[in-house]
């Protein structure tokens, strides 16, 4: 009984830390395969279609590129917390003209998934008329410290000590002097 509560105890830990995400992000995934189907189906509303217009800037692009038609394209942007979907695509005097569906699905999912973390974690900041209590047990232990009174200094070398050093040549190589000479000529 004790083990099947234990591992029932670190199964809600696991999805606590991790397996939310992994959730939500399969249904993030589900809701932009359902929205590529209606679209590809075209079983939208035309009405419902979102206009962006881009700035090209590119000197190979001329009047000539320019397309009456607009074609199939995939990708998707986010616009102000809203996902959108881009449904067609096409070129109009030096610009990209996009029409996007707003992906509402998505955008649900990904503001549940941010309302859980805060309230899993503990970051909404909507506390009124009460203050919250910060003497937990973790933040106690990070912001004490011990203070330590060190008296460090650093004294100026000596110079009979740094004399001593330059005339103790018993360490130094044979050969070695302090006056740069040229390197030896090999015939």
């Amino acid at each position: 009984m004790k083990r099947a509560a234990s591992i029932l105890l670190l199964g809600i830990l696991a999805f606590n830390w991790i397996g939310y995400q992994f959730v939500s992000q399969f249904l993030e995934h589900k809701a932009d395969l359902i929205l590529e189907t209606r679209i590809d189906n075209d079983e939208y509303d035309e009405s419902s279609l979102i206009e962006l217009r881009v700035p090209l800037n590119a000197p190979y692009i001329s009047g000539a590129n320019n397309t009456t038609e607009f074609e199939r394209f995939y990708g998707e942007v986010e616009i102000e917390g809203i996902q959108y979907k881009y449904v067609k695509r096409k070129i109009d005097n030096g610009e990209l003209v996009l029409l996007c569906l707003p992906n509402e699905n998505k955008t649900r999912f990904q503001n549940a998934r941010v309302d859980f973390f805060k309230l899993v974690n503990d970051l909404n900041n909507t506390t009124q008329g009460k203050e919250k209590n910060h003497s937990s047990s973790f933040k106690s232990l990070t912001t004490e410290y011990k203070q330590e009174n060190n008296s460090w200094a650093i004294t100026p070398l000596n110079m009979l000590v740094l004399q001593h050093f330059i005339a103790d040549n018993s360490t130094q190589a044979v050969g070695f002097t302090f006056t740069p000479e040229h390197p030896p000529q090999h015939c």
